[in-house]
């Protein structure tokens, strides 16, 4: 079993900048692909960025890219969400997935954090 807790959500004015974090407990941190989704009101989740098992490489999705830094400490066990120059169109809940390399090692979800960005 895998607990994810985020944090650092809240109410930004557009143009600031925000840090999310999303502490992992349970298994091997090590194990699982972090990513962040976002799901905003009447819309579906949608996929912000993800980074591979060793933090080597990263992935975003074009709307973030440029904007948004998505690391992770090993030391930690927490993956964050630096994001920058916030737009009203940022404003969702965003969560936290740790997606395990095999179906044993499972999927799991945070319970999401707010992120209200105001024009």
């Amino acid at each position: 079993q895998v607990q994810l807790v985020e944090s650092g959500g809240g109410l930004v004015q557009a143009g600031g900048s925000l840090r999310l974090s999303c502490a992992v407990s349970g298994r091997t941190f090590s194990r699982y692909v972090m990513g962040w989704y976002r799901q905003a009101p009447g819309k579906e989740r949608e996929f912000v960025a993800s980074i591979r098992r060793t933090g080597a490489s990263a992935s975003y999705a074009d709307s973030v890219k440029g904007r948004f830094t998505i690391s992770r400490d090993g030391a930690e066990n927490t993956v964050y969400l630096q994001m920058s120059s916030l737009k009203p169109e940022d404003t969702a809940i965003y969560f936290c997935k740790a997606d395990g390399p095999t179906v044993e090692a499972g999927v799991y979800w945070g319970q999401g954090t707010q992120v209200t960005v105001s024009s």
